[in-house]
């Protein structure tokens, strides 16, 4: 009987799903020369060639589209394995991770995982930042739990909850010349420099729309992946941005800056994404049952 490595089996996974060594070796966090190897001992303890190479790279042979449908299966098994044996704790237990974007992990998660550590302190929660398509693929790749995005977000196999929506402010320098009260539309904004959030975040494509919508193309002269960046050279007055309202909250958030509402309106809808075929643990339970209590105080505010 094969004696199977379940580290081995994720790798084969990551393989297959990245279509690359290269690409496995990056996702996992390891050197591309260890990937082959877990692959070769793989291989060699079944006795049979999962993946072959190509002139377009590699792809899982017969038997390796086979297996690749057997480990899901037992990855399944194992997590089902380990709820069984967790729920005979009092304590939740475990690791949980989640992935979400600067904003969200900036302006609604502390709270949330403060929560967590003091009601559970043996429950760990790991968390990952990235634009909604890295995250939604590392979701699929089974490397994080859950998913906190804005919606829509597309993927094999996905579970998408919405939890809430957001609305999106113009923010200026605070000592910028005095603007109307009336909300700013795309043509009042369009001769402004714009600092704006880098493509490939769900953020920035809902913004490019909002522009598109009135027949115009934004054309930022700042890119920037961070939201706190963005702010710092709002104040500094160099120029506007179209940022989430949670991300201008608080008084202390906001400082220094002026905020206006668009129009037309503009919100964005953040919800979770995960595996259709995930295991729900406590622990993931219970990080779903926070965000959706953290997501509605935040729309109360």
């Amino acid at each position: 009987m094969a004696n199977l490595n379940l580290d081995h089996l994720a790798t084969f996974r990551m393989v297959i799903s990245r279509g690359s060594f290269s690409g496995a070796a990056e996702a996992l966090g390891l050197s591309q020369p260890a990937v082959s190897l877990q692959i070769r001992q793989l291989e060699q303890a079944l006795h049979v060639r999962l993946i072959e190479r190509t002139s377009r790279g590699i792809r899982p042979t017969p038997a390796g589209l086979t297996f690749s449908e057997h480990c899901m299966k037992i990855d399944s098994v194992v997590n089902t394995a380990i709820e069984s044996v967790s729920r005979h704790s009092d304590e939740i237990t475990g690791t949980v991770t989640v992935g979400t974007g600067a904003t969200a992990c900036i302006h609604l998660l502390p709270p949330l995982l403060q929560q967590l550590r003091q009601a559970h302190p043996l429950l760990k929660v790991d968390v990952r930042t990235g634009n909604t398509s890295d995250i939604v693929r590392s979701v699929e790749e089974n490397r994080i739990d859950i998913g906190l995005v804005t919606l829509p977000a597309a993927g094999k196999c996905l579970s998408v909850s919405p939890l809430g929506t957001d609305e999106f402010v113009v923010i200026m320098e605070k000592d910028a010349s005095e603007q109307s009260a009336n909300p700013l539309s795309p043509d009042a904004l369009l001769s402004l420099p714009l600092i704006i959030f880098e493509p490939g975040s769900g953020t920035r494509a809902l913004i490019d729309e909002w522009f598109r919508y009135a027949g115009h193309t934004a054309s930022p002269m700042m890119e920037l992946g961070s939201i706190e960046a963005i702010k710092r050279m709002v104040r500094s007055g160099l120029g506007y941005s179209i940022v989430p309202r949670m991300s201008v909250a608080s008084i202390e958030e906001r400082q220094g800056l002026s905020l206006y509402s668009v129009t037309p309106s503009l919100h964005r809808t953040l919800g979770t994404v995960m595996r259709e075929d995930r295991i729900v643990s406590r622990g993931i339970s219970e990080v779903l049952k926070r965000l959706n209590g953290s997501f509605a105080k935040e729309e109360s505010r």
